[in-house]
């Protein structure tokens, strides 16, 4: 699927936060353009954790990322993003920098096979447990497919349900776009305040 602008403008956040030896997640690998993307951000020595349940998906992030000659960045795992918990390494917990979410369907693979709101809400939770002061987690949600409309309601419920004192969380729309419309939310943990003393 060709970058979108909401797509476009996640990435271009990201970009800020992400630093060299950072630990980021790809959530839904997909064909792998957001695995080469955090990889790039982390390089030489960070490191990328890719989930998805296809098969296909796994093998086109692999195949990308060792095109790009990043294939040592990266951990792959077969299994969903309501998962995240479980793959991660006990010390990678509070220090993920970065966790993207493309939603919908794996692009050029089977579209009855989607993400779903109650899989991408659990995800998003285990996404907050683990994500470092400073980090963030963006969302971008398709909603031209059954069930994308549902997700995007349930992305952006759990957005507006973070408490202010500690998460920003924001949305990205072109309200002028033709056709079904594709969202990105953008959540940052705020760094911890320093104690008066």
């Amino acid at each position: 699927m060709p970058a979108t602008a909401a797509l476009t403008f996640a990435k271009a956040l990201l970009a800020h936060i992400l630093r060299p030896g950072d630990i980021a997640v790809d959530a839904t690998a997909g064909n792998g353009h957001d695995a080469v993307f955090l990889a790039r951000r982390v390089a030489p020595d960070g490191l990328v954790h890719c989930c998805d349940i296809q098969p296909a998906a796994l093998d086109s992030t692999r195949a990308r990322l060792a095109a790009a000659g990043l294939s040592d960045l990266a951990r792959l795992h077969a299994a969903g993003h309501e998962r995240l918990a479980d793959i991660l390494p006990a010390a990678a917990r509070g220090r993920v920098r970065a966790v993207v979410f493309n939603l919908g369907y794996l692009p050029g693979g089977d579209e009855t096979v989607t993400t779903r709101p109650e899989t991408t809400l659990a995800a998003l939770e285990a996404a907050r447990a683990v994500l470092c002061p400073g980090g963030a987690i963006a969302v971008v949600c398709y909603t031209g497919h059954p069930g994308g409309p549902a997700e995007a309601r349930a992305v952006a419920g759990w957005c507006a349900g973070l408490p202010f004192a500690a998460w920003r969380a924001a949305r990205y729309e072109l309200v002028n776009k033709p056709g079904d419309a594709i969202i990105a939310f953008f959540v940052e943990k705020l760094p911890a305040k320093p104690e008066a003393g």
